[in-house]
């Protein structure tokens, strides 16, 4: 993988681990897709990319009771998954809207 490749994975996961952490939250349609964007789009913004403190900070406002290692071992486990739904050296892909997404997100 290329240093865009991984860039790409890590916005992808944090789409992901956005929409996990919205349900979390209560946030629902328009809003949880406001605030996974907003972690997605945090990965190449400086300044933003720690989305485990963004997530702490949120969850403890609003009463959430998920642990620091909770909430990494999501992270982990979205990464793998971010990982597979990226495309192979051959070109194919399990989700190309993921794909897509990912790259649009990071072109902003």
């Amino acid at each position: 993988m290329t240093c865009s490749d991984d860039v790409q994975k890590t916005i992808l996961r944090n789409k992901l681990l956005g929409r996990w952490a919205a349900e979390k939250l209560g946030l629902t349609g328009r809003d949880a897709e406001v605030y996974s964007d907003a972690l997605a789009r945090g990965t190449v913004e400086p300044g933003r990319s720690d989305v485990l403190s963004t997530i702490r900070k949120d969850f403890d406002a609003a009463g959430v009771a998920e642990s620091d290692a909770r909430i990494l071992s999501v992270m982990t486990e979205l990464m793998l998954k971010a990982g597979n739904l990226m495309p192979t050296a051959r070109g194919d892909s399990t989700d190309a809207a993921a794909v897509t997404l990912a790259r649009k997100l990071m072109s902003k």
